[in-house]
């Protein structure tokens, strides 16, 4: 499926001081380029560089600086001593599943009476379920450890305590003005928490949970640091920053994703196409999430679950080939949906009008309407609502663009909705069907008053100017140490101006361009390739001038291996035409 046509504004980094670029360039010995790159990303001399560029797992925060923590630990162990029966509960997405395969490849093998759920998305719906609790009462279980869920689910607590369950709640989403009365409240967004680094993924939180369990009881930490594979598909998937402590533990999480994942997550990289060598957290959140995903949206989650805690090779695989069938039915849907939305804001007499995009269609697949939200932000840049009729609601999911608060802006029109809840950028919410067209009026009203005008304006940050002939393997593998990359630590992106197409441009699969350029005559030509800009194809021709928005990458092609520019945008020199 194509992208959109949008027009990017180019947004130029600032400046540094020349003496500082310089300064850097000679204490770390890379070009100025590269320093200015760094210097965007807050590394200034040789001890910032070494940490950045060699994070050190020893700078991980103390877990007991998280408020509650030691409530928590004090109840698990409690839990553990008496040989209580625990149940974790986690999200049907990858943060949830990875979060409660975390827990069961850790403190499930020292303690044998601990069991999981993850709610049906269709009967159960988002987050902390009675259904859940039911199962978990008749389980005998007494303590309950909810994962990525549980900080707005006060009735469900009060339930759960009803039928003598202690719950303990890891979250890491936006706390209401009230909280649930559980054992424990671990959520570095609290406003009391001063825990010193509040962007944890879900599974993050559950981290650190089990990391003073650990330290308190003096289990061997190498046993959870081994698992930082789950968790770094968790920071990737549930596009958390790339900074502070996501970034150390991802850092360390991507050793072990080369080096010995899980056989579940060596499955779902086989069947996705997806190497080992220079993997990526780009790679993860485009091939092995979407994977994991699909599970929860087409069937049942615990599938995903499965083959996350499954120890045999050659059975992950039978899992992964099943979750493989998921993300291609997945596809198919996500496709058709997205184009019936495009359809439908096409053919609306008012459009484009205001600065929101809110949908309804009662018989959408509930579990694709985020994705679908996110396919029409990349054709009309505006906060987007996605909403599809479960049970006799309108329930759906909403995306926002970058800067603007969604969860803010959904808040103030609460009381038009049954529940709601979510992130700054991506937000979940129900409200019964009448209520559709007064919230869709009242969100774009909330929205017009809150939003920026920039912010509806799609802009591709650049870190600099740079000339294509200094780009070379010894460039690409300065830019590779700076991994793990994602928000917070973007991968950099370039321009070169006035490059020219050698020899004619192909079209790949109809919507994908590929391109020899060459900046300055006796210049080594590079190859580029810019993935969903078929729509460009007509105009290329050998001989054009473009000023082009690309990342370095590396292409390995049958054992042979040469760096390609990857476009992010492209800007034609318009031709002159003379007249007599």
């Amino acid at each position: 499926m194509g992208k959109s046509k949008l027009i990017y504004k180019w947004n130029f980094k600032k400046p540094h001081d020349p003496r500082q670029i310089s300064d850097l360039s000679e204490a770390i010995n890379v070009n100025e380029y590269l320093a200015e790159v760094l210097l965007n990303r807050g590394v200034s001399c040789f001890e910032s560089a070494k940490n950045y560029f060699r994070p050190s797992i020893n700078d991980l925060h103390d877990p007991f600086l998280m408020e509650d923590m030691d409530k928590a630990v004090s109840r698990l162990m409690q839990a553990l001593s008496g040989g209580e029966s625990i149940l974790v509960f986690g999200d049907y997405d990858v943060d949830g599943t990875t979060s409660v395969a975390l827990f069961m490849h850790t403190l499930a093998r020292r303690h044998q009476n601990i069991h999981y759920h993850i709610p049906d998305r269709y009967e159960e719906g988002y987050g902390l379920s009675k259904i859940g609790i039911d199962k978990a009462k008749e389980l005998g279980v007494s303590l309950l450890i909810s994962i990525d869920c549980g900080i707005t689910a006060i009735e469900q607590v009060e339930y759960a305590r009803e039928k003598g369950i202690d719950v303990i709640i890891c979250d890491h989403h936006k706390p209401g003005a009230v909280l649930p009365k559980a054992v424990a409240i671990l959520d570095p967004k609290k406003k009391s928490c001063s825990y010193p680094y509040d962007e944890l993924s879900g599974c993050g939180v559950g981290f650190k949970l089990l990391q003073a369990l650990y330290q308190n009881l003096g289990w061997d930490q190498r046993e959870l640091f081994a698992r930082l594979d789950l968790l770094t598909v968790s920071i990737g998937s549930d596009i958390v920053p790339i900074t502070g402590e996501n970034r150390i533990l991802a850092f360390y999480g991507m050793k072990v994703l080369s080096d010995s994942p899980l056989p579940g997550i060596e499955a779902l990289m086989q069947t996705a196409g997806v190497s080992r060598d220079n993997l990526t957290i780009e790679k993860i959140v485009f091939y092995i999430g979407p994977r994991i995903n699909a599970a929860g949206r087409m069937t049942h989650a615990h599938a995903a679950l499965e083959l996350l805690i499954e120890q045999d090779f050659s059975r992950a695989m039978a899992h992964a080939d099943l979750l493989e069938d998921n993300n291609k039915e997945r596809r198919a849907f996500d496709q058709d949906m997205t184009n019936k939305a495009l359809d439908m804001l096409n053919s609306a007499p008012d459009w484009p009008g205001g600065n929101t995009t809110v949908l309804f269609e009662p018989s959408w697949h509930k579990g694709l309407v985020g994705i679908v939200a996110s396919r029409c932000i990349e054709h009309y840049f505006r906060p987007t609502i996605i909403l599809t009729e479960h049970e006799g609601e309108a329930t759906g999911s909403a995306r926002s663009v970058p800067g603007f608060d969604i969860y803010e802006a959904i808040s103030s029109c609460s009381d038009l909705l049954s529940k709601f809840g979510g992130h700054k950028y991506a937000a979940g919410l129900s409200l019964p069907v009448d209520k559709v067209d007064e919230f869709k009026d009242r969100f774009e009203k909330t929205v017009s008053e809150q939003i920026e005008g920039y912010m509806l304006e799609p802009v591709l940050d650049i870190d600099k100017n740079v000339p294509l002939n200094i780009i070379n393997e010894r460039f690409y593998n300065i830019l590779y140490q700076m991994q793990p990359f994602g928000p917070g630590n973007e991968e950099p992106v370039f321009i070169s101006e006035s490059v020219e197409i050698i020899g004619e441009p192909r079209l790949l699969k109809n919507e994908h361009v590929k391109l020899t350029l060459q900046q300055r005559k006796n210049d080594e030509t590079i190859e580029a390739i810019g993935f969903f800009m078929g729509h460009y194809f007509p105009q290329l021709h050998d001989g054009l001038k473009l000023d082009i928005a690309y990342q370095v990458s590396l292409n390995e092609f049958r054992g042979k291996r040469t760096i390609q520019l990857m476009l992010k945008d492209i800007k034609v020199h318009q031709s002159v035409v003379l007249h007599n």
